[in-house]
C-alpha cells in the first residue's frame, strides 16, 4: 500500500526513512498558528496531526497517510515557530535554564482506520547568554522550528538534559510511529528504532 507523508519537513522525511524506505510527500496546508485551539497540548498536537493527515488523505483514498505536529510547551505556554528575530530570541531567553516539554502528535489515516497518538520528551536547557542567543538567531536556524531551536543543529549544545525520545524532539517519534504502523499491518524496516541518544 502507498504511504504518504503530509509534511514538507526534511527532518521528518529523514526520520521516516528509517522505518519506511519508500513513501510519497504531499505537504499539508493546515495553518498551525491559527489552529492551536483550547489548552491541552497533547490533544492539540494529536488534533493538528490528524487535520494535516486528513487534509491530504482525500487525494490518496487507497493510501496510508501520516501526519505529525510538534509543540514546545513551557509551563502553560505553547511556543510555536517564531515570526521574527525578536520573537525567536524571546523564546530562547524563556527556555534558558528551564525544563520544557516537546510533544509530537502523530496521526495515521488508512482507508479503514485512523490512529492518533502523542509522545512527550522533557528537555532542559542550560543557562544561555545573550550573545550566543543573538548569534544563533542570526544563523537563521530557529525560524522553521517550534520553540525556535533545532536539537539536531546549532542548539545541540543548549541541552543540558533530555528525558525521553530524542527523535521526538527532532520532529517525529520513530518508535511510536513504528508501533502504530505495525498495528495497521504495515511491514516496517526490521531495523526500526531510535537514532540518537534520547524535533
Amino acid at each position: 500500500m502507498r504511504i504518504v507523508l503530509a509534511s514538507a519537513s526534511p527532518r521528518r522525511q529523514e526520520l521516516l526513512r528509517l522505518i519506511v524506505p519508500a513513501f510519497e510527500i504531499c505537504p499539508s496546508k493546515i495553518d498551525e498558528a491559527t489552529s492551536l485551539g483550547t489548552w491541552n497540548p497533547c490533544l492539540t498536537a494529536r488534533r493538528l496531526a490528524h487535520e494535516k493527515a486528513n487534509s491530504v488523505a482525500f487525494r490518496f483514498p487507497d493510501a496510508i497517510v501520516i501526519g505529525a505536529d510538534t509543540l514546545v510547551v513551557l509551563g502553560r505556554r505553547i511556543l510555536g515557530k517564531p515570526v521574527n528575530p525578536g520573537d525567536a530570541a524571546g523564546m530562547l531567553r524563556a527556555l534558558s535554564g528551564k525544563t520544557h516539554r516537546v510533544i509530537t502528535g502523530i496521526a495515521v489515516v488508512t482507508p479503514t482506520v485512523t490512529i492518533r497518538a502523542c509522545e512527550t520528551t522533557l528537555v532542559t536547557f542550560r543557562n544561555l547568554g545573550n550573545q550566543e542567543i543573538g548569534e544563533y538567531v542570526k544563523s537563521g536556524e530557529p525560524f522553521d522550528k517550534a520553540g525556535a531551536y533545532g536539537i539536531q543543529g546549532g542548539a545541540a549544545s543548549f541541552v543540558a538534559r533530555l528525558d525521553g525520545c530524542y527523535n521526538n524532539v527532532v520532529g517525529l517519534p520513530v518508535y511510536l510511529l513504528d508501533c502504530v504502523l505495525r498495528s495497521t499491518g504495515v511491514e516496517t524496516s526490521k531495523y526500526a528504532g531510535e537514532s540518537g541518544p534520547g524535533k
